[in-house]
């Protein structure tokens, strides 16, 4: 293992919150490095961004790429590798990458994110690329003119996802557990009213997936019948269901999560009980708002909190 000179001060994550963060830290002229594997977050996935001020619309892919060169601009180093671990050593952090390699660092921010949530069936992972996905706008034009694509979730992202995929594929079913659907936005109910070849179908689950490790998904099965079938031939599954918090590090750490939410606990500086550590974006419970708007804001105030420990706490 090699061990970097000193920074002060460790981004984990390349998304909206990591790159905000790292563009503050640099200006405060603050040594920097950000980590991370998946560039760009749940942004660069989400497709058009039509509610990010000063663009009306904007592909969310592109957008990252706007934040990541304004940091490279600044000669911030990006390090395409996840955070393994963290140890608290005196008054500084010891940052392990997978790669082996440790970070020393004053103060680090966790912009971590979230994880895609799984239905949990056996071969899902197996058969992931082979007909189960997790990205609408990623994977949706893999559809076009197939019979039939089925999107499980109930909210926003699964009813996008939905609308999406209907432009390629001939037929799409949305299938959700519950009685309606959970809070999507107003808008997106009516367009969806709209799309003709959607078909939702509630209080149901998919229980099992069916096909081969050659040809992977082929069939899924529901838990209860529906038009008095309970298995059907399908082209895709495209699971919408929402992400869970990245904790790992957290808990290791010692890091208060919310006991509901399992969400980092932030104050309104961002910081965690754990002096020197901060966390913004979707990883934190710092807002019901998941959006880059408030991951880019809470990235940039804990930059300045970061900034402020330091100056507090010279060496």
């Amino acid at each position: 293992m090699t061990q970097s000179k000193n920074l002060d001060v460790l981004i984990a994550g390349q998304g909206a919150a990591g790159f905000a963060a790292g563009l503050y830290t640099a200006r405060y002229q603050m040594k920097t490095a950000i980590a991370g594997q998946d560039f760009g977050g749940e942004t660069a996935i989400g497709g058009i961004i039509e509610n990010y001020p000063g663009n009306n619309e904007i592909d969310g892919f592109d957008l990252m790429l706007e934040f990541k060169k304004q940091v490279t601009d600044l000669e911030v180093p990006i390090i395409e590798d996840n955070l393994k671990s963290i140890t608290k050593n005196e008054n500084r952090f010891l940052c392990e990458l997978n790669n082996g390699e440790i970070l020393d660092t004053k103060t680090v921010i966790l912009a971590i994110g979230r994880e895609r949530r799984k239905l949990g069936l056996k071969n899902e992972d197996e058969w992931t690329g082979k007909g189960v996905s997790y990205c609408s706008t990623c994977d949706a034009p893999l559809y076009k003119n197939k019979d039939l694509a089925v999107v499980v979730g109930g909210g926003n992202a699964a009813v996008e996802g939905a609308i999406l995929i209907a432009k390629y594929s001939k037929k799409v079913f949305l299938v959700y557990r519950g009685e309606k659907l959970w809070r999507p936005e107003p808008i997106l109910l009516e367009t969806l009213a709209k799309t003709k070849n959607v078909e939702v179908i509630l209080n149901n689950n998919i229980t099992e997936l069916i096909g081969s490790d050659l040809a992977g998904l082929q069939k899924i099965k529901l838990e209860q019948k529906y038009k008095n079938e309970s298995e059907f031939i399908v082209d895709g599954l495209m699971i919408e269901a929402g992400a869970d918090p990245r904790v790992e590090i957290p808990t290791a750490l010692g890091i208060n999560l919310d006991k509901e939410t399992n969400e980092v606990i932030v104050d309104k500086d961002q910081k965690t009980n754990i002096p020197g550590i901060y966390a913004a974006g979707d990883l934190t419970n710092g807002s019901n708002l998941k959006q880059t708007i408030t991951a880019a804001s809470q990235g940039a105030i804990s930059a300045l909190s970061a900034y402020n420990f330091c100056l507090e706490n010279k060496d």
